[in-house]
């Protein structure tokens, strides 16, 4: 069994990052366009998900047409925090906070059974609702910070982090998005820290996922594209780790779909029935 070195994995992931931005710039600018939205909204977390965001909608649209919010719960990590301010600062947006926290506890006084787990998904969807309201006031559409990787892995809130109608990061593995990042100027300290969803304390992604990203997004680049398990295993992956990636994908794929309907009628929304909007050039 032969093991490749970290740096020669990422040469499989690396893609031409210039270009990357300016497809993506222009992506969200039609985007917002099609949708009659001049100006957008990112939850800014203090992670490099939607520090990346903010950079291509401040590039995309100019610092005066993005809103940024940052939600922290009494829970959330101080280094979030400083973080997302200086994400705000380092691209010249205003950074609006909203505490979460008496939102949040509202509901957890009203549910004694409420695990750690469930209340990190209060606290993804609460946040949601806040980022909606204040879209609605700003006429600003929200955009999704979500990666490839945590979306095929499932590794998110359902009807939270998945919820904004468009996400520029959706099809870039995670180590994509670290390089994205790097090009965009988003700050080291927000590149560089381990990636935590920040809703329990403590908690990180990959010691929840179980396997390291770049390793992960490896798997996952081969797997999507039908390489067997005994190509992956002569790379020197373990079957640990390909039975986790696996398992991971196969196992949320009604995550990333929409709701499934019932089809009484030649009219279905979504199957037969098509707005205008889905035949654009």
């Amino acid at each position: 069994m032969r093991v490749i070195e970290a740096s020669r994995l990422g040469e499989s992931l690396e893609l031409n990052w210039p270009l990357v931005a300016d497809f993506l710039t222009r992506f969200i600018r039609e985007e917002l366009a099609w949708r009659g939205y001049e100006k957008a909204i990112v939850a800014v977390s203090g992670g490099v998900d939607s520090a990346t965001t903010l950079a291509l909608a401040v590039r995309a649209l100019g610092q005066d047409r993005v809103h940024a919010l940052f939600l922290p719960h009494r829970d959330s990590s101080p280094l979030s925090r400083e973080h997302a301010y200086l994400v705000a600062e380092t691209f010249g947006v205003a950074l609006e906070e909203v505490d979460i926290t008496p939102m949040v506890e509202a509901y957890a006084a009203l549910t004694p059974d409420l695990t750690p787990h469930r209340k990190g998904n209060v606290m993804a969807r609460t946040r949601m609702v806040v980022l909606f309201d204040k879209s609605q006031a700003y006429q600003a559409l929200p955009l999704g910070t979500g990666n490839k990787t945590e979306r095929l892995f499932g590794y998110y809130t359902w009807h939270g982090d998945d919820t904004p109608p468009v996400n520029p990061l959706g099809d870039l593995y995670k180590t994509q998005v670290w390089r994205l990042a790097e090009y965009l100027g988003v700050p080291e300290a927000v590149v560089k820290k381990p990636p935590t969803a920040d809703l329990i304390p403590g908690q990180t992604d990959e010691a929840d996922l179980g396997v390291r990203y770049l390793r992960a997004d490896v798997i996952l680049e081969h797997y999507l594209k039908g390489y067997p398990d005994g190509y992956l295993l002569g790379l020197g992956f373990t079957e640990e780790e390909i039975r986790r990636v696996k398992e991971g994908v196969n196992r949320t794929h009604w995550k990333r779909a929409l709701p499934t309907v019932a089809l009484l009628s030649s009219t279905a929304i979504g199957e037969f029935y098509l707005r205008p909007l889905d035949y654009r050039p």
